[in-house]
């Protein structure tokens, strides 16, 4: 159980704590897993559609273009050959997966590590709540400075909230994703990680559910507030 500190998104004071699991926010960092998880997260995004024509696919060149000997030039046999212009290609693309395996354990300690590491970096903000009545940019933007997350941050939020995802969209370097969507590449892309205090309980039984969590014993009750 690790007792953190939570902030009021209008004074940035901290007027008493929250329980954060142990295992899923105190976790030992291994920068091996994080560079395995992104590389695996990056490499299933590539659509992998690009391809190119070898000398056997491309049209033409059934025939020799001119004579073995006498003409002073190179012996040819096709003009698809990759020398010319209207040739194969060689050794280009061709349309493949670029997802590498992972195990949904791996992913799961990869996820639980991203999170210790931000917090142990000091880099992990929890607020009661944004406080947003409209769509207001500059209010947001002052929050944001307010509590020093205003040039890299990621906000994670329990639900759906307009008011918060529309007064964030014109800020540089600031994004909005739902529980649901955290994943180890976004949290590691932002400087500061930024949550309300019912997005980390909803984080911690996201936590509990995932593979692994009865093997290391995580308790979805550890999240409770203190």
């Amino acid at each position: 159980m690790i007792d953190f500190p939570v902030i009021d998104a209008a004074s940035n004071e901290s007027s008493r704590t929250v329980k954060l699991s142990s295992l899923g926010f105190g976790c030992v960092v291994r920068g091996d897993l994080l560079t395995r998880v992104v590389h695996y997260q990056l490499a299933k995004r590539r659509l992998g559609t690009a391809s190119t024509k070898r000398r056997g696919e491309v049209r033409g060149g059934g025939h020799k273009p001119y004579r073995q000997k006498g003409t002073g030039n190179a012996r040819q046999g096709t003009i698809r050959a990759p020398q010319y212009r209207t040739g194969g290609v060689v050794f280009g693309p061709h349309p493949r997966d670029y997802a590498v395996k992972m195990t949904k354990k791996e992913r799961a300690l990869g996820l639980r590590t991203a999170l210790s590491a931000k917090r142990e970096a000091g880099e992990l903000i929890v607020v009661q709540d944004f406080g947003l009545e409209r769509i207001k940019t500059k209010a947001m933007l002052e929050i944001l400075k307010r509590i020093g997350a205003d040039r890299s941050s990621l906000i994670v939020l329990p639900g759906i909230d307009a008011n918060v995802e529309l007064s964030v969209r014109n800020l540089p370097g600031v994004d909005v994703i739902l529980v649901e969507g955290v994943n180890v590449y976004d949290i590691l892309s932002h400087e500061k990680l930024v949550m309300t205090e019912a997005a980390l309980a909803k984080l911690e039984e996201r936590l509990a559910n995932l593979p692994g969590s009865k093997a290391v014993g995580i308790d979805a009750s550890e999240g409770d507030q203190a």
